[in-house]
């Protein structure tokens, strides 16, 4: 936010001098919690802070477990039993880090769905939405590792299913897919490359965090009315907006106080809700589940890597067009991983001058869609890959392609917008009214 003029961090005490001149530590703090912060800001914004929370907390929960575990295949299960049944409050941590990953993929879901309502992608933030979208990767992958960790029936063959999505890659699918295992299977190597970046990647994760917040400080918060602060001067930036301490520090620690309530609460009375049976089953090479199922935040782009059979047009013509190449199982990789990259390129797909969605009436009601969809494919994802699944699932899937390829860039063209206020201030007085004289 180096374009909007605000009060900066003046050293007043003979010891803040000396510091401020050597390391400006206390000014960069002062100047992230005093920013000017578009006033307007509704309770869809307070999800930063709860992603905040969710990466200390699976952090410090994530440490204390590996003091604990093994990764070793003949000890790795019964490691973990050692912690929930031995350690003391080792069953606590446990069901925290667990219900931690569930409620950080809630709230990361809910922060990129206002995003794309609001135009958060939006010039001059489309760096910001590419890192927020290296951020939601790096979390994908991290989770996924976590979840073979324990080494129960559905973490081997869910860590045997999608590994083997990568030897269906053209070419380089079978040595990828062997470096990546560290053998030519699931086994010892796997779960040792596996807990190493498991327990990596959340520091890696953090440093994008921090470029994240770089990034939308340099550019300023986006708002629901989708208006840029006036920067004229301090007094025009003063109507627009106020300091994120204590105003808005305040409202988001009210929200986190009021959603770890609930946190709490399911860890300790419904610590196994979101968990699935054949994972408190020791691995076994020589059983396979009846149903393999990911993590429920996994579930959509599951269902979507799952749509795209044999018997699909578009994988059959893809097919003959590359004689052969992208057959059904790479078409499936393609279209999961496309799932993703189309998301990161909506900066560029959304053809809309106009920013927020709360002034483009058709937009909305598409928008609504695709949340729906979402959910939709989430279900799905958890179904048995049969009819009337796989063919749900394909219309769910082309949905989601449909909305970011073919909707968003007509949309900008054909759509009509409601107008929009023309300041923060007069989208703030519009909702809150003018404030006392």
């Amino acid at each position: 936010m180096s374009g909007i003029p605000h009060d900066h961090y003046e050293p007043k005490s003979g010891a803040e001098k000396w510091l401020h001149k050597r390391l400006n530590v206390v000014g960069l703090v002062y100047d992230t919690i005093m920013i000017p912060t578009p006033k307007n800001l509704n309770w869809w914004w307070i999800w930063g802070i709860v992603l905040a929370y969710c990466l200390v907390h699976m952090i410090v929960t994530g440490i204390i477990l590996a003091m604990h575990y093994t990764p070793h295949v003949d000890y790795a299960f019964a490691s973990v039993e050692h912690i929930m049944r031995d350690v003391r409050g080792g069953h606590m941590i446990r069901y925290l880090h667990m219900n931690g990953g569930s409620l950080f993929f809630l709230a990361v879901y809910i922060h990129i769905f206002r995003g794309l309502f609001y135009g958060s992608y939006k010039a001059p933030r489309e760096i910001t939405w590419i890192v927020g979208m290296l951020i939601f990767l790096m979390m994908m992958g991290t989770g996924f590792m976590g979840y073979v960790l324990p080494w129960g029936q559905m973490s081997f063959w869910g860590a045997t299913v999608i590994t083997g999505l990568f030897g269906a890659i053209p070419f380089i699918g079978e040595p990828l897919q062997t470096w990546l295992l560290g053998g030519p299977a699931v086994d010892n190597a796997t779960l040792n490359r596996f807990f190493s970046l498991h327990y990596l990647l959340p520091f890696v994760i953090a440093a994008l965090v921090v470029v994240h917040i770089w990034a939308f400080h340099t550019t300023g918060n986006n708002n629901p009315a989708g208006v840029d602060v006036r920067t004229g001067s301090k007094e025009e930036v003063k109507k627009d907006t106020l300091p994120f301490w204590p105003y808005f520090v305040i409202k988001d620690l009210f929200a986190l106080a009021l959603i770890l309530a609930v946190f709490f609460a399911i860890v300790g009375f419904m610590p196994n809700y979101l968990g699935h049976p054949d994972n408190y089953i020791e691995a076994n090479p020589l059983v396979t589940p009846a149903h393999i199922v990911p993590e429920w935040y996994f579930l959509p782009f599951y269902a979507i890597l799952r749509a795209f059979t044999s018997e699909v047009w578009v994988v059959q013509w893809a097919g003959a067009l590359t004689g052969g190449i992208i057959d059904a199982k790479f078409f499936g990789v393609l279209a999961m991983f496309g799932a993703i990259i189309v998301m990161a390129l909506v900066p560029w797909l959304d053809t809309s001058r106009v920013r927020s969605g709360r002034f483009r009436p058709a937009f909305k009601w598409w928008f609504y869609l695709l949340v729906l969809d979402f959910i939709f494919l989430m279900w799905l994802g958890a179904m048995p890959a049969e009819e009337p699944y796989a063919t749900y699932s394909l219309i769910g899937s082309t949905y989601w392609f449909a909305y970011f390829l073919v909707i968003l860039p007509l949309l900008g063209v054909m759509e009509k917008p409601t107008a929009a206020p023309a300041t923060i201030e007069e989208d703030f007085e519009a909702h809150y009214g003018k404030p006392a004289e």
